[in-house]
């Protein structure tokens, strides 16, 4: 496969939850990295779909609102870009790593 992303990922198992057209949905986050994430999920929002991803961050107390675009779809789940991110954010994502 042709890796395209600028950015590693990591892998993780941390719930998350998103809404898109009206309805909250719930699924998992399987890898994650500086630029997005996969998400396992049953729903999946349409391809170019913003979400906004709220999961707690390793380390961090309060829940992370990530801002998101779908770039992907696969059976078991979407792939996402991440929009700009805040810095306690992305350092928490990066500090994933160790």
């Amino acid at each position: 496969m042709n890796e395209k992303r600028k950015h590693p990922r990591t892998p993780c198992a941390l719930p998350v939850s998103w809404s898109a057209e009206g309805a909250a949905q719930h699924g998992v986050a399987k890898d994650i990295g500086p630029g997005g994430m996969f998400v396992a999920s049953e729903a999946r929002p349409k391809f170019g779909t913003e979400l906004t991803l709220t999961l707690r961050l390793p380390g961090l107390a309060d829940e992370s609102a990530l801002p998101a675009v779908v770039r992907w779809l696969g059976a078991d789940g979407f792939g996402v870009m991440f929009g700009p991110l805040g810095a306690r954010d992305t350092h928490a994502i990066t500090e994933m790593f160790g």
